[in-house]
């Protein structure tokens, strides 16, 4: 009974120490192996089954995958004094193993290190760079400037636009390059980086909007200015229009006015000019309407005794007249 007591003992340590001496590497992963805490032997880069020297040494494991840096927005200057909040991120891989575990060992470590060099190289490249360089993809694209606004008025708003040398592309090949070489001491080779968000600075800001609100007034008042001077300009053909139809309607009443009173002195003239008697009857009658327009009451009037308007009057029996 003790001798198979022994014997399960002795079976289960050496199961045991099978077991603590081999090891899977799967295929995205790369394996450092350390004993009494320092590397030994090669980095394993390949998946399988691997085997070590149990309890001497230990297994570390570094991803072989793509890794990702996803920076904080933070603010920065360019080179025009314009503050800015920028927020970048990068893609990365770790290619020598032993020299990542050596300098670095873990990932944290890793992005702790990516936030200090990829951070400090953008500040220096967004320093050197007006805004517009970093704002605009490449120098090829030219700026979109407001079509309703006449080339004076935009230098009046908003000045004149410094031409692009770069853009942001090559901007971020800069920064790039730059901070490649400083990472690639850890272990690691940069893959990409790119700007994911550009943003004014909250202390610039209200002046960008300030500006943008400046321009649209701008553009406002000179379409009021326009519609007034269009208005008036409808206003003034109102007048000149109403006052030749007023002119020529005038005219054509004239017109009329005269061939009716053509037409009526015609007809009167051959009503009246049938004998002596009829033009003495005209003649009689034409006088008696003047006097309606002429003598009124209280009427006062100094004729000579030869005066056609008289002949009548000196005629008419005063007691008749006294009667009426």
């Amino acid at each position: 009974m003790n001798k198979l007591a022994t014997l399960m003992a002795l079976l289960g340590a050496a199961a045991f120490v099978l077991i603590s001496s081999v090891y899977t590497v799967s295929e995205v992963e790369q394996m450092i192996i350390t004993q009494f805490g320092k590397p030994v032997g090669v980095p394993v880069t390949t998946a399988g089954l691997k085997v070590k020297i149990p309890f001497i040494q230990q297994v570390n494991p570094i991803e072989k995958r793509v890794l990702e840096w996803d920076g904080n927005p933070s603010d920065m200057p360019t080179k025009d004094k314009l503050y800015i909040s920028v927020d970048l991120f990068a893609r990365w891989r770790i290619t020598d193993p032993l020299q990542y575990f050596l300098r670095i060992r873990d990932e944290r470590s890793a992005q702790s290190r990516l936030d200090d060099i990829l951070g400090s190289e953008t500040r220096n490249a967004v320093a050197k760079h007006e805004l517009i360089e970093i704002i605009r993809t490449t120098k090829d694209r030219v700026p979109l400037r407001d079509t309703l606004l006449t080339d004076a008025e935009r230098d009046l708003n908003m000045g004149t636009l410094v031409p692009i040398q770069k853009g942001r592309k090559l901007v971020e090949q800069e920064i790039f390059a730059a901070a490649a070489e400083k990472v690639e001491v850890f272990g690691i080779e940069l893959l990409d980086i790119r700007f994911k968000r550009i943003n004014y600075n909250e202390s610039v800001r209200p002046k960008i909007y300030d500006r943008m609100i400046s321009e649209r007034r701008q553009i406002a008042e000179r379409f009021l200015s326009e519609g007034n001077g269009e208005a008036a300009r409808i206003r003034g053909n109102r007048v000149r229009d109403l006052n030749k139809i007023q002119s020529e309607a005038y005219r054509e009443v004239e017109e009329i006015r005269g061939l009716a009173d053509a037409k009526a002195t015609e007809i009167y003239a051959s009503a009246y000019n049938q004998n002596a008697e009829a033009v003495a009857f005209y003649e009689f009658t034409r006088t008696l309407e003047s006097y309606k327009f002429i003598i009124a009451e209280n009427t006062t009037l100094v004729l000579s005794t030869d005066s056609e308007l008289f002949k009548f009057l000196k005629g008419m029996d005063p007691d008749i007249g006294g009667n009426q």
